[in-house]
């Protein structure tokens, strides 16, 4: 009985306003997405087609209303579901695919077809929650998108309407795949292609999977992070790679155990974990592992950066740890100075317990290890733990391999190169 009354509270905590389906069971999750990508789910789950909900798969007709309808009758089926989109071009405006659901275990969402988004931004006025994003998944309580098709985004017909780097107020350009309240998640198997704004934007969320998916665009296109995640608890990203134009995975203000294991970034920003103190009131960020990745060519390797601003936050218990660099710009940084040429006050993020531990690979700057820390509240307990960059830039650059630090309290282990600070 109390086995059960901790089960029932957990359900209570968890569910947004949905029926409780037991706790997550990841293996059997990833066992369910593997069988949705070739339809092998067996005769209890019943299938939702969006062919017959009338979406054509010409790539010209607009088909957002027809998968809005298959979801819904997906959603509220009072058994097991999956809404399958087969393969084929189907043309999307913004969608909002919202529950809570009525399905006794996870909703399967099999995406074997090409999603293409309208390319005309007069579509994007309320298809998600904040009327910016291309397909929305809201308030949901176990999910798996799961298959071999593709999800592309038509950035490249709207990037040049950024303008971020311009402007510190801009309004961000539309995410591909949306995912806010949702609890008990699995994406697998798909593609991201050229997305308008971020490719997956993970927010107030909890428990949620990324396995084998592969995000694609340019290195110049702006703002495309590949995960970009706020407010959300137990995410795990392994298996995948993130090529695009901005952070491969970047962790804002609430994140709280996440792990990053076996992802390929680059090109890309790299790892960053930030930025922080943008808003009053944040939440911290803590228990980030970062392990076993590889980055070729990037901005930044792993980074946090922080505004100097006065809002206060606190991001702690950090590892990097196992990661390969080649001719990365930036390997290691912390930067408190981030994007603030306008503001004179030191940085109210307590930075904390950061590890770097097996750092190899080739650094593209002269200086590999940059931590920029705040003069009011000075980086505590870093620790770089073998740590093996050669330089691979520039054969005409005069400077010394080395490293800058500035606040920081640094603990030094084993092999270092670049040398560590004095």
């Amino acid at each position: 009985m109390a086995a059960f009354a901790i089960v029932m509270m957990v359900c209570l905590v968890l569910i947004h306003g949905g029926q409780c389906k037991g706790l997550f069971n990841a293996a059997e999750a990833l066992h369910k997405a593997k069988d949705a990508e070739n339809g092998d789910v067996g005769p209890d789950v019943k299938a939702f087609n969006v062919l017959d909900y009338g979406a054509k798969p010409d790539g010209k007709t607009d088909s957002s209303i027809n998968f809005r309808r298959t979801f819904e009758a997906a959603c509220n089926f009072h058994g097991d579901a999956m809404m399958v989109i087969p393969e084929g071009e189907f043309l999307m405006g913004p969608v909002l695919f919202s529950g809570p659901c009525s399905n006794p275990s996870l909703l399967i969402i099999q995406v074997n077809g090409i999603v293409k988004a309208q390319s005309n931004m007069a579509y994007y006025r309320g298809g998600g929650d904040d009327d910016t994003d291309w397909i929305t998944f809201q308030a949901i309580d176990g999910l798996i998108v799961s298959g071999r098709g593709t999800f592309h985004g038509q950035g490249s017909q709207v990037w040049g309407f950024n303008d971020c780097a311009r402007k510190s107020n801009c309004v961000r350009l539309p995410a591909t795949l949306k995912f806010i309240k949702v609890t008990d998640a699995m994406i697998r198997g798909i593609k991201s292609i050229d997305p308008k704004g971020f490719h997956i934007m993970i927010s107030m969320s909890r428990n949620f999977r990324i396995f084998s998916v592969d995000l694609q665009a340019p290195g110049d296109s702006p703002n495309t992070d590949g995960i970009h995640m706020s407010k959300s608890d137990l995410v795990k990203i392994s298996k995948t790679v993130i090529a695009t134009g901005d952070d491969c995975v970047s962790m804002i203000h609430g994140s709280t155990n996440i792990s990053i294991k076996k992802v390929i970034c680059g090109p890309g920003h790299g790892f960053s974990i930030g930025s922080l103190g943008h808003y009053d009131d944040e939440a911290d960020v803590s228990g980030i592992i970062v392990k076993n990745c590889s980055l070729r060519e990037t901005d930044n390797g792993v980074r946090i950066k922080t505004y100097k601003t006065d809002s206060p936050s606190k991001a702690s218990g950090i590892i990097f740890q196992d990661l390969i660099m080649t001719r990365v710009q930036n390997p290691i940084i912390i930067d408190q100075e981030y994007g603030n040429t306008k503001y004179s006050q030191p940085s109210k993020v307590r930075i904390s317990d950061v590890h770097y531990i097996n750092i190899r690979g080739t650094s593209a700057s002269k200086v590999a290890v940059d931590l920029l820390c705040s003069a009011s509240n000075p980086c505590q307990g870093i620790h770089l733990d073998n740590v093996n960059l050669q330089y691979a830039g520039p054969p005409n650059d005069d400077m010394p391999f080395s490293s800058n630090c500035r606040n920081a309290r640094v603990a030094y282990h084993g092999y270092q190169s670049p040398p560590p600070c004095r």
